[in-house]
């Protein structure tokens, strides 16, 4: 655990073919079902401090408590991936994650540090995200995620889910 950030609670890998991903956690390692989802509508995205009109797909599933999150960036907007994956062209572990129910206070702490924003962006209501850069550290990046709310429950669902997964119906589309 953090003494920082807490427990990590998401390991996010970016991916250039995120149906062979899924197929490769599921069949191979025995991670699933994985809940999918073509389009993110993710608003307010913005990258080192620009808007850019970034568009992925994503599928979540978890393995024990550890939620792995696959993402393949569907255009060439500016993006934490699309620079990613230029330099790991298969593929690998982009970010580690840690939640938060107190987004706000809790990214005010980690601005007033050596951490600044690389990224940033919404998914619904409570939804916020934040990239931070770690340059100190390069590769893998900290990704700050707000889970109040539906997404909060929704993780909790995706949790369960995999708790109780008997190999069957792989990937839910949503």
């Amino acid at each position: 655990m953090s003494r920082i950030f807490g427990d990590v609670r998401q390991n996010g890998y970016v991916v250039p073919d995120i149906e062979a991903a899924m197929d490769h956690w599921s069949r191979v390692l025995g991670v699933g079902p994985f809940f999918y989802f073509d389009r993110v509508p993710i608003e307010q995205f913005r990258y080192r401090d620009q808007p850019s009109p970034l568009q992925v797909s994503i599928a979540l599933s978890n393995s024990g408590p550890l939620q792995i999150e696959l993402i393949q960036q569907r255009n060439d907007a500016p993006s934490m991936y699309r620079d990613f994956l230029a330099r790991e062209p298969r593929g690998g572990l982009q970010h580690i994650a840690y939640w938060t129910h107190s987004f706000d206070s809790d990214l005010q702490r980690y601005l007033s540090t050596d951490f600044r924003v690389a990224q940033s962006g919404q998914i619904g209501a409570d939804g916020r995200f934040v990239y931070l850069d770690c340059e100190a550290h390069p590769g893998t990046v900290i990704e700050v995620s707000e889970i109040s709310g539906a997404k909060g429950d929704f993780f909790a669902k995706i949790a369960q889910r995999a708790a109780q997964w008997d190999g069957r119906e792989p990937v839910l589309r949503r």
